[in-house]
């Protein structure tokens, strides 16, 4: 079991910058990997980023180039750098934290919203 509390959305222009915390309540490196996720209304859930225990990162394709995800190990943390917002990046972001059994944890999220 895990705890994770999202912070630091909030309303932004377009072409503006935001950065989103995680913080777990254990060892981010006791789960498989750290991801960050966003649902848009009327959308499906959609992987944002991924971090894995090895460190390695990955992208959906919309945001490579813009989207940094990083983690802090010593204060059980993840974070996801936003640069160059566009208005489809508004939404919902969760953090996730998938368990080597498969089980996967969520954040309450945190609203971001993109003003043109």
């Amino acid at each position: 079991q895990v705890q994770l509390v999202e912070s630091g959305g909030g309303l932004v222009q377009a072409g503006g910058s935001l950065r989103l915390s995680c913080a777990a309540s254990r060892s981010i490196l006791s789960m498989r990997a750290m991801g960050w996720y966003r649902q848009a209304p009327g959308k499906q859930r959609e992987l944002v980023a991924v971090i894995t225990t090895g460190g390695n990162t990955d992208y959906t394709e919309s945001v490579k180039g813009r989207f940094t995800a990083s983690r802090d190990i010593s204060k059980n943390a993840v974070y996801l750098q936003m640069n160059t917002l566009k208005s489809e990046d508004a939404g919902v972001y969760y953090c996730n934290a998938r368990a080597y059994s498969g089980i996967d944890f969520w954040g309450q999220g945190t609203q971001v919203t993109v003003s043109s």
